[in-house]
């Protein structure tokens, strides 16, 4: 066999797989890794290592039935217990996990050397021991670490670009981990420790998970959504039919969407702030930023990106929808009928001053509120996050977070007008959407400023910095718990 790097080992002239007495070439260049298994992850695995400088030795079953040219060039392809025994200390286990028990004759050859399990879960909340755990008591000797089971195979080939791409690590010896956190950053991902082995099943769950930090909010806003349809429907279409028999069914697939796509993107985004100002409040009230938040709180908190972004996507639908209303048939006959009635009455200038203002205006700030939410889309990328300050995007998704709320309540309040004013505009006694709606934006954007009060933002400002009332330090008089250390004021 051809010791030359640059010598394809998969060509046509050369076998299908070395004979299995032939002992493996010694090659100068990175340490040798093994893997078992000849799989799409395994040749994903096996390109990374080899771009990364590292020497790779596949074991499979039948090397002979693996197919010439699947590896890349400088990959030996082996049994399983060559490559086994050829790799220096690290083998990766690309099996699934009900051929594992295949794998007790290399117990002994496995002794001692860092066997890394890529395998996922079969399914979520299962009681049943990790894939990770099961290795390792089938392979007591060796020191198994779970790792790179969330990092698909087009990643592994692509490379980690952007830097962003996390490998999860866990493993109960520290040496052996501390071998793969090391290794991940050679191939360019960023490696993240968990600890010990018992978070393994987490680990290979976490592949399986679908939008899990989106869960609640999709659900809200999904709720929000029915909620302003099924208002309008009853308001301006079910009760009108039952009433005297007028058909507006029409407006179902495209004008009461429309009506509704605001109205959602408005809560939304008061949802956004909401929880900011609550948290305040309890750190008013308790005098201190060393007290946790009930936990609906803390989840609250922590799906204010998906919210705004939700938010942002009804606000962007409701200018898709809205520059199509005017080409739709319905729109076509109503403009006609409002001609014919003009022409019909004789007259000649239907200008009218208020309503030109009243369009213009409320046009007008719902672009500058689309802008601002846009705005604070792109700023909630990661990548482009990471390249501002604290304090640059503090002060835009506080700052400019709430021009956008408020661009948002001008834009209702402008297409609102002056008609809450009149009794028509409440049939059957029931208010219009865009009243509904105004209700939750305006309480925040209320508190938002009563909290911007100076009496009331000095004190938050000195409990965020680490100051507390009297009534949680100790008094003078009093000795602090014995083991307890002294609290410092200012703490960050």
């Amino acid at each position: 066999m051809q010791t030359d790097m640059k010598t394809p080992l998969l060509s046509s002239s050369a076998p299908d797989a070395p004979d299995a007495s032939e002992p493996l070439p010694q090659r100068l260049g990175g340490p040798v890794i093994g893997i078992i298994g000849s799989g799409d992850f395994s040749r994903s695995l096996a390109i990374r290592l080899v771009a990364s400088g590292f020497r790779v030795v596949v074991g499979s079953r039948d090397p002979h039935r693996v197919a010439r040219g699947l590896f890349p060039d400088g990959v030996e392809l082996r049994s399983q217990r060559e490559a086994v025994d050829s790799a220096e200390r690290v083998v990766f286990t690309a099996v699934y996990p009900e051929h594992y028990s295949t794998l007790v004759g290399l117990r002994e050859r496995l002794d001692g050397k860092v066997l890394v399990d890529v395998s996922n879960a079969t399914g979520l909340k299962s009681e049943e021991r990790s894939n990770a755990e099961r290795l390792a008591e089938l392979f007591p000797k060796s020191r198994v670490v779970k790792a790179f089971n969330v990092v698909s195979a087009w990643a592994l080939q692509a490379g980690a670009h952007d830097g962003s791409r996390q490998v999860l690590v866990c493993s109960d010896c520290s040496d052996s981990k501390a071998t793969v956190l090391q290794l991940a950053r050679r191939l360019g991902f960023t490696p993240v420790d968990l600890g010990g082995l018992c978070a393994s099943r987490n680990i290979e769950e976490a592949p399986l998970l679908l939008f899990p930090s989106w869960g609640g909010p999709i659900l809200a806003t999904f709720l929000l959504f029915l909620f302003f349809y099924g208002y309008n429907f009853v308001r301006r279409i079910l009760l009108p039919y039952l009433d005297h028999g007028e058909n507006n069914f029409y407006q179902l697939p495209l004008q009461t969407v429309n009506e509704t796509l605001p109205a959602v993107a408005l809560v939304t985004l008061a949802l956004v702030y909401l929880p900011g100002l609550l948290a305040a409040v309890l750190q008013l009230g308790h005098g201190t930023k060393y007290k946790r938040f009930p936990d609906w709180l803390d989840r609250w908190l922590c799906s204010r990106k998906q919210l705004g972004l939700l938010s942002f996507l009804c606000a962007g639908l409701h200018a898709v929808y809205s520059m199509c209303l005017t080409l739709r048939r319905a729109a076509g006959y109503t403009l006609l009928n409002a001609a014919y009635r003009q022409v019909k009455k004789g007259v000649e200038n239907s200008w009218v001053e208020q309503q030109v203002w009243r369009s213009d205006l409320y046009l007008s700030s719902g672009i500058l509120g689309l802008g601002v939410l846009a705005l604070l889309a792109i700023t909630s990328l990661p990548s482009v996050g990471n390249a501002l300050t604290w304090r640059e995007f503090t002060f835009v998704q506080s700052g400019l977070g709430y021009v956008a709320l408020t661009l948002s309540i001008m834009h209702t309040l402008f297409f609102g007008w002056d008609f809450a004013f009149f009794p028509g505009s409440y049939p059957y006694y029931l208010p219009p959407v865009f009243l509904l709606s105004l209700i939750l934006p305006c309480v925040v954007l209320v508190g938002r400023l009563i909290l911007a009060l100076p009496c009331l933002m000095l004190r938050l400002t000195k409990i965020r910095r680490g100051w507390e009332s009297p009534r949680h330090r100790p008094q003078n008089n009093q000795e602090p718990p014995e083991g307890d250390p002294p609290r410092i004021c200012g703490d960050v």
